[in-house]
């Protein structure tokens, strides 16, 4: 069974910010991925002068497959309706549907709620378009349970959802019995793992604070151990996150998406100590 390999990446704020970046894609080209996916923010700037100028370069300079991320709570049929044209103009005909965040000081649109609002728009009016949507192995953490999730999940799928795409976890058991329940719910679209590699202790406390996502011992150890040597941090970080793939490809996981934090380095040297292994698992290689 073949597995894909994918990133993400996000828009900077500023213009220095989005020239690195583009620096950024062009090593991650050389790793013939799948596809790279393109986050939103729900700030100020608009979808097309951050999300859809840098999927624009993905797709038409670099030449990669590409996924837009857009948000269903900020967006207006009629705004939602420009972007799918702008996409189309561009060549682009993947999209990852997405409630998105709530801020406190940013009412929500009331056009579509849920990302299955959106989907289901989309699939109507625009059906060439490949929706890809998120999961959360642990749950979403505004669902009742986990019964509860999986239903709004297969809800999500009927609508026209094509490809799961996993929050980030750190713990591939928990992966596993989420990929099961999925599998007796009869929701039968690939789900690729997300795995975020974490490599410096800022990035690791911010984890902490703002994620509910179940932290393993073997993991907090690491943190612990090496929270004031960078250098072993970021050793042991990438080691993780290679132990990660390494078990979810041999498991016959459908794809791999890197949370990718912008950082070419990483990605490259994730890439580099697994090609062997997910050889003949995954097409970059």
């Amino acid at each position: 069974m073949s597995s894909t390999l994918s990133f993400e990446v996000f828009p900077p704020n500023t213009q220095i910010g989005t020239e690195k970046l583009f620096k950024t894609l062009k090593e991650l080209q050389q790793l013939e991925p799948d596809f790279i996916s393109v986050t939103c923010s729900n700030n100020r700037q608009t979808i097309e002068e951050t999300t859809l100028k840098v999927a624009d370069y993905i797709h038409r300079k670099l030449k990669v497959p590409t996924i837009a991320h857009l948000p269903a709570a900020y967006l207006s049929q009629s705004q939602l309706a420009e972007l799918v044209k702008r996409l189309d103009q561009i060549g682009i005909n993947q999209i990852l549907a997405l409630r998105g965040d709530i801020l406190p000081d940013l009412p929500p649109k009331k056009d579509f709620v849920y990302a299955s609002d959106l989907i289901q728009y989309v699939k109507r009016e625009a059906p060439h378009l490949h929706i890809s949507g998120a999961c959360y192995p642990e749950s979403h953490p505004e669902s009742l349970n986990r019964i509860e999730d999986i239903k709004q999940l297969k809800h999500k799928v009927a609508v026209g959802c094509e490809q799961l795409i996993t929050q980030l976890f750190f713990d591939n058991d928990l992966f596993y019995q989420f990929q099961e329940s999925c599998y007796l719910a009869d929701i039968k679209v690939p789900i690729l793992a997300g795995i975020m590699p974490i490599v410096n202790r800022n990035q690791a406390l911010r984890l902490i604070k703002t994620t509910n996502t179940k932290l393993p011992r073997k993991f907090l150890a690491i943190l612990e151990k090496y929270e004031h040597d960078p250098v072993a941090l970021r050793e042991a970080g990438l080691a993780y996150a290679i132990d990660q793939i390494v078990d979810l490809t041999t498991q016959d996981v459908s794809g791999i998406h890197l949370y990718t934090m912008n950082n070419a380095e990483v990605a490259k040297h994730i890439y580099h100590n697994t090609k062997n292994v997910l050889n003949g698992q995954c097409k970059a290689g």
